[in-house]
């Protein structure tokens, strides 16, 4: 994917990607007697691109943040390629990245320092190796022209991109993506789903996308996961999502405006 430095800065030539598989297994985690998982289990592939949708609160956040070793469980565990997610061992030898929903930059610093910091405080690399992998990042979704701005300077579906060429300079074997495409106009979206689903072919990475976006869900993922209230509802290739048998996901799916009994009313106090 890119280039691998040594300690002393030295290249040491291009790494090899693998993915990893993720097993999650009787996950459950609740917060002030809120459960918001509930013995949740899930197996993603090397290299599926797995979409999880479901309504707001419904836990979808909550389980990227165990993927990634940021949230403790109650119960169950997560595994990489068979070893707890929490472990030393997964940490130092499997790269995971996430992409947040709001991107999570930094606007004190420009495009190119934000995709540097990783690199700088790792010591990864000299500055003009740094340099050198930064804007390959940045030139890998035709960001080379914004690398000198800064966050506040760019448009939404820009700073989407920033954040995950941001991942890429990681050289992940799991990127995880969560509402890559809120907020964004639909054509904006549609590059999103592009290159989510190109870099999984052509850098090997597994995928995982916590996302509303149906579209998405229906172009790009090889399975599509429902949650709701804590529990995965159905799993199922997209194609099982355009005639889905249970009410509650084809509910959530498809939902019709009724002005003679509309929705609000029902959860006004």
């Amino acid at each position: 994917m890119f280039t691998q430095f040594s300690n002393s800065g030295e290249s040491v030539g291009f790494r090899e990607n693998k993915a990893v598989g993720v097993s999650i297994e009787h996950l459950s985690k609740s917060f002030n007697k809120l459960n918001v998982l509930k013995d949740f289990s899930l197996k993603v592939a090397p290299g599926e691109i797995f979409v999880l949708m479901g309504p707001s609160g419904s836990g979808k956040s909550v389980l990227l943040r165990h993927i990634i070793g940021l949230e403790m469980p109650d119960s169950g565990v997560v595994l990489i390629n068979g070893k707890d997610a929490l472990s030393e061992d997964i940490r130092e030898h499997v790269r995971m990245a996430l992409v947040f929903q709001a991107g999570a930059l930094f606007n004190s610093l420009t495009v190119f320092d934000n995709l540097a910091l990783y690199l700088r405080e790792h010591r990864l690399g000299t500055e003009k190796q740094i340099k050198d992998k930064v804007m390959q990042a940045l030139t890998l979704l035709s960001l080379e022209d914004a690398a000198k701005k800064y966050p506040s300077e760019l448009s939404g579906g820009m700073k989407k991109r920033v954040a995950i060429s941001r991942a890429l300079v990681m050289e992940p074997q799991l990127l995880l993506y969560d509402e890559p495409t809120s907020e964004l106009d639909p054509v904006s979206s549609a590059m999103i789903d592009e290159i989510i689903a190109t870099l999984r072919d052509q850098y090997r990475v597994t995928t995982i996308v916590v996302s509303h976006d149906r579209d998405l869900a229906m172009s790009i993922a090889d399975r599509v996961g429902i949650l709701m209230n804590g529990n995965l509802i159905h799993i199922g290739t997209p194609e099982s999502l355009k005639n889905p048998t249970d009410k509650r996901v084809s509910d959530f799916l498809y939902p019709k405006v009724d002005l003679n009994n509309p929705r609000f009313k029902k959860i006004i106090p």
